[in-house]
């Protein structure tokens, strides 16, 4: 009997269009997509006197430090936290002012890359009428993963939001889920989750107990990603989202 249905929000609620966001060639190297405006955005508004490919540098080195700590251990590390070590290894005066406006431009590129499957609205409208639905993703700046939700009017109908960026914690550990299983006050075993990545949403929500789908729309090559991987695997997999309604209706009876 499934009572609750859980959610991933990129690539399964909605598309991140990682094309979008692919690395740029400058002075003959890549670097990240939104590293020349976040450059700019140092140089002009705060007075920062590098070149580009170094300032690349200096970000690389501190995440590389930054997420040792912190994602490899299961623990979100922030946008804002990211740029606030940033400005503090530069030496800036303002570094609050700093980490926020460059958490701006780079939040603004990722929100602009999004896109919403037209027909999401009705699955989620269709499936609130028989079961409390929630967000369990992970993401490093929660405004902007609720600007989305609220935008495609999708926090209209999710009893419990749970973002990383919140709660500290990462997919696949178990304290993320657990939390979504507290806020819906249904047990784990009556709940289902569906999201896109094996490791995060599947073996995570697996692990505390919940029933699984695999949403294989935005996997490029899902054969080779199920053979790849050595978790439990899924009890369902769905290549649209469209299909979740008759499944859900299937496994309550």
């Amino acid at each position: 009997m499934i009572r609750g249905i859980v959610f991933d929000l990129f690539d399964t609620l909605v598309d991140q269009n990682h094309e979008q966001l692919m690395p740029v060639e400058v002075e003959g190297r890549r670097v990240g997509a939104t590293t020349p405006a976040l450059h700019a955005c140092a140089r002009d508004r705060f007075g920062l006197d590098l070149p580009i490919l170094e300032f690349a540098d200096r970000v690389r080195a501190i995440d590389r430090e930054l997420r040792a700590e912190t994602v490899d251990q299961g623990l979100e590390l922030s946008t804002l936290d990211r740029f606030t070590a940033l400005g503090t290894h530069l030496g800036l005066s303002d570094v609050l002012a700093f980490a926020q406006a460059l958490t701006d431009v780079h939040m603004g590129a990722l929100y602009r890359a999004c896109s919403v499957p037209a027909h999401h609205e009705h699955v989620l409208l269709a499936l609130s009428v028989d079961y409390p639905m929630a967000l369990c993703s992970n993401f490093t700046h929660a405004a902007t993963a609720r600007a989305v939700l609220r935008d495609a009017r999708f926090d209209e109908h999710l009893s419990s939001i749970v973002i990383s960026d919140e709660v500290g914690i990462r997919k696949p550990r178990a304290e993320i889920f657990q939390a979504v299983v507290d806020d819906l006050g249904v047990p784990a075993a009556e709940l289902l989750h569906v999201g896109d990545n094996l490791v995060a949403d599947v073996e995570g929500a697996a692990a505390v107990g919940m029933r699984t789908v695999w949403l294989t729309r935005k996997v490029k090559d899902p054969d080779a990603a199920l053979a790849a991987y050595d978790g439990p695997r899924p009890d369902f997999a769905l290549e649209d989202l469209m299909d979740l309604p008759v499944l859900a209706a299937r496994l309550s009876g």
